[in-house]
C-alpha cells in the first residue's frame, strides 16, 4: 500500500502500539524488519502511522511480537486500513487537525468521561452558548471561524444521538454552571439542555458544589475516551477553541482515571445534580 503523509491521529495510535509491542518483545528495528522480511524503513513507517496496514499484517506483527493479548490484537486489526472518510474530513482544511482527530477518536469511542472547571463540555452544549463561547475567544475570531467550528462541536454531538450512542459521563463544577456566556436567556437555555440531556439513559450529568469539602483536579478539563480495551484508552486535554493535547502513556492513563474516580466521588449524584440544575434555572 502506498506510504499515508499526513496519518491522522488514530494511524498514529496504531503505529505506536505496534511499536510497544516490539519494544515489549525486546526486538530491536533492525530484528523486527529481519524477521518480518522488510526492510527497517518499513518497520519505521508502521510506526510512525504512514504505513497502510491489513488486518492480517497487524496480526501477523503481533505474533512476531509475541502478543498473546487476543482482544488487543483484535482492537489493533480493527483500527487499520485506510483513512475513514467520515464527517470530519471536511473539516481538515479548516480547522486545526487536532480537532479534526478529537471528532475521529470520539466516533470510534467506547465511551466518555468528561471533567469540567469552567465549560459546559462540548458534547452538552446548545448551538447559542457554542457561539457566544467562541465569540469570546482573544484574539477575535472571525466570523466563518466561529461558524467552522460551531458547526463542527454540533456534528460531534451526533455520538450521543445515534442509533447506538455512546456512554457518556460529565463531572462539572458549579462555576462552570455559573458563566453568564450568552446572557440570561441563553444560560437558561443552556442549563435546560444541560437537564434534558441529563435524563438520557446513556448520559450522566454530575455536579461539583462550591460546597463540596474538596475538588480533586489536575487544574484542567480533560475528556477520558475510553477505547475497545483499556490499552487504547486516550485522554485529550481540552483547549475548548484551539489544538488539543492527546496522552496515552500507561501512567497517565492511571493518574487521570484515578482523578475521575475522586471527582465522582465528591460530586452530587445523578438525581441531585438535576435538582441542582433546576435550582438554578429558577434563580436566572
Amino acid at each position: 500500500m502506498p506510504p499515508v503523509n499526513n496519518p491522522t491521529l488514530r494511524q498514529r495510535r496504531l503505529g505506536a502500539e505496534l511499536r510497544k509491542l516490539r519494544e515489549r518483545s525486546g526486538l530491536t528495528v533492525t530484528q523486527a524488519a529481519a524477521l518480518l522480511g522488510v526492510n527497517q524503513g518499513r518497520v519505521s513507517m508502521i510506526e510512525t502511522g504512514r504505513s497502510s496496514l491489513s488486518a492480517d499484517r497487524v496480526r501477523s506483527l503481533a505474533s512476531a511480537y509475541d502478543c498473546s493479548d487476543g482482544a488487543m490484537v483484535d482492537a489493533l486489526a480493527a483500527m487499520t486500513g485506510r483513512r475513514t472518510r467520515g464527517w470530519w474530513e471536511e473539516y481538515r482544511e479548516h480547522l486545526p487537525a487536532a480537532l479534526v482527530d478529537l471528532a475521529e477518536l470520539e466516533h470510534h469511542a467506547a465511551g466518555l468521561r468528561v471533567a469540567l472547571a469552567l465549560h459546559i463540555p462540548a458534547l452538552l452544549q446548545t448551538t447559542d452558548h457554542a457561539r457566544a463561547l467562541f465569540r469570546a475567544v482573544v484574539p477575535p475570531m472571525r466570523q466563518y471561524e466561529i461558524e467552522h467550528r460551531l458547526t463542527h462541536r454540533m456534528k460531534r454531538q451526533g455520538i450521543l444521538h445515534r442509533e447506538e450512542p455512546l456512554a457518556y459521563a460529565a463531572i462539572i463544577h458549579e462555576s462552570a454552571l455559573r458563566m453568564r456566556f450568552g446572557g440570561p436567556d441563553v444560560r437558561c437555555g443552556q442549563l435546560k439542555h444541560l437537564l434534558d440531556m441529563s435524563e438520557l439513559p446513556h448520559v450522566t450529568v454530575q455536579v461539583i458544589p462550591f460546597e463540596a469539602e474538596y475538588y480533586p483536579s489536575t487544574g484542567q478539563s480533560f475528556d477520558y475516551v475510553e477505547g475497545p480495551v483499556p490499552q487504547l484508552d486516550t485522554v485529550q486535554l481540552d483547549t475548548h477553541h484551539g489544538g488539543c493535547g492527546f496522552l496515552d502513556g500507561e501512567a497517565q492513563l492511571s493518574k487521570y482515571r484515578d482523578v475521575l474516580d475522586h471527582m465522582e466521588s465528591c460530586a452530587l449524584g445523578a438525581a441531585k445534580s438535576r435538582d441542582f440544575i433546576q435550582s438554578l434555572i429558577r434563580d436566572i
